[in-house]
């Protein structure tokens, strides 16, 4: 009977060192395999644009150039373009939380009868879409937003997707909330605001998270309504156009790397234009994404009812 209780000790410690050290070595792996193609194109975005042709480059720039950099740069209109991609995006984000979380909670409310009727009309819209020419027609002719900086914000301003999410987390706050302020004489915009509001912060940074990385990389609204204003230009848009301009000239010039190293572009290549343009698309949400991080949590209304 010792024996069996030693050896049960034995194998329990066994077991508490092998287990972190696996766990740790995975997570390693994993974060490794994950970081890698990051830093791929970090390399290629610094790397000369001739010699990024001949291909092996791994986590650091083989030949040091920053022409890539300066080609995007040195243009003015990408920081034009910079502020309009900037400004839709806070718009946006602010708008669509505003407006989405406020129908989320009243359909949220028990008491209201039409919450049904009204959420199901709006998944709905989910299923059935009237596709791109009627959407088209309706934001350029009908609505008359085609060449304007509107056509980025009024469409955009709500996300049935985001309502169901939003009323999901609210229907699962505790009613005992609402209740206790209402016996306080709090109305619906008081219980909203003050109550409800501070505990849906983290399902609204992760709705906010998702609205604005997705105003951030859109072009395709600038190509269908806005690109014959060049003020209007959103950056993705710009960066895609300039990407294009730079393989059409690759192309021209046969991409071949004798004949990249004879001409005045040779220290950039689509290649490193394109690596560049994704580090400088990419770095506006890195920065953004650790101060909403924080509100990625749950359970914040737990130990909010007592007694």
């Amino acid at each position: 009977m010792t024996n069996a209780i030693q050896y049960g000790k034995k194998s329990h410690r066994h077991n508490d060192v092998v287990f972190p050290v696996v766990n740790t070595v995975f997570l390693v792996l994993l974060m490794f395999v994950t970081l890698y193609p990051v830093i791929n194109t970090v390399a290629y975005s610094f790397n000369d644009g001739t010699d990024a042709l001949k291909g092996g480059i791994g986590m650091w720039p083989r030949v040091w150039s920053l022409k890539s950099y300066q080609s995007i740069l040195q243009d003015p209109a990408v920081y034009q373009a910079a502020w309009i991609s900037a400004s839709k995006t806070i718009i946006i984000t602010l708008l669509n939380l505003f407006w989405t979380g406020m129908l989320a909670y009243a359909l949220a409310r028990r008491e209201y009868v039409l919450r049904k009727f009204i959420t199901m009309v709006m998944i709905l819209t989910m299923y059935v879409n009237a596709g791109l020419i009627p959407n088209y027609l309706l934001i350029s002719k009908t609505l008359r937003l085609s060449k304007s900086y509107w056509v980025y914000i009024i469409p955009t301003m709500f996300s049935c997707f985001n309502m169901i999410v939003l009323r999901t987390y609210i229907a699962g706050l505790p009613e005992a909330l609402v209740e206790s302020a209402r016996i306080d004489g709090a109305g619906d915009i008081r219980v909203y605001w003050q109550i409800i509001f501070p505990l849906c912060m983290p399902v609204l940074a992760t709705v906010a998270l998702f609205v604005a990385v997705g105003s951030w990389n859109s072009w395709f609204d600038t190509h269908l309504y806005c690109a014959g204003k060049s003020y209007l230009h959103s950056l993705q848009y710009l960066l895609k156009m300039k990407l294009a301009t730079t393989q059409q000239s690759a192309n021209a010039a046969k991409a071949s790397v004798d004949a990249l190293t004879n001409s005045s572009s040779a220290k950039t290549t689509p290649v490193t234009i394109r690596c560049a343009i994704t580090v400088i698309s990419t770095v506006p949400i890195l920065v953004v994404y650790p101060f909403l991080q924080k509100y990625f949590v749950t359970g914040m209304a737990l130990g909010s009812v007592k007694g």
